[in-house]
């Protein structure tokens, strides 16, 4: 099992990151389009961030559990 400080974990958990927030913000382009949610692109943004952000958090948890 890697550390935490390990490269591999990094990049694992970068890419997954990156793709939680890709699919935050295809969705909430998604549920605009579809006229069920109405944020601006910097809410939009905002959503994506902060997916990534707790997916990393995520990483870190399950690492250390």
């Amino acid at each position: 099992m890697a550390s935490i400080l390990a490269a591999t974990f990094w990049a694992a958990t970068a890419e997954r990151a990156g793709r939680t927030a890709a699919q935050t913000l295809v969705a909430s382009l998604a549920l605009n389009a579809a006229g069920l949610l109405d944020v601006d692109s910097g809410r939009r943004l905002s959503l994506a961030g902060g997916a990534a952000l707790l997916a990393v958090l995520t990483a870190l948890v399950w690492k250390e559990s």
